[in-house]
């Protein structure tokens, strides 16, 4: 469950800017995660929630925005875009040769900060 690693990485990363820039209390982290990162939101939601407490996003909320996988095949040319977390031929044509374009994300794009 790395998930309890990304959720520690998290609060360090936000409580560091939110006290480099003088500010004293977290409100919310927004987060764009892939589906093909191998982070389960829940399991991510759950442990902010635990790690969050007695620090200055103990009243935090975690939003996470989810991108869905995009990729492009090298056999058939498609470009495709699917939801599934997992991804091991086109769509398309069903070969296995292709580019991951997007959906393996894991970024900090907004901290509300008091």
């Amino acid at each position: 469950m790395h998930e309890v690693f990304v959720a520690q990485s998290l609060l360090n990363i936000s409580i560091n800017e939110c006290q480099n820039n003088g500010f004293h209390r977290i409100e919310s982290i927004k987060v764009r995660i892939g589906r093909a990162s191998g982070v389960i939101p829940e399991a991510l939601l759950f442990t902010f929630d635990t790690l969050k407490a007695g620090t200055i996003a103990e009243g935090a909320s975690l939003v996470i925005e989810e991108v869905s996988v995009s990729g492009h095949c090298n056999m058939c040319n498609a470009d495709f875009i699917v939801d599934e977390r997992f991804i091991l031929c086109c769509p398309q044509c069903g070969d296995n040769s292709f580019t991951v374009n997007s959906g393996r994300e894991l970024d900090i794009v907004e901290l509300e900060v008091f």
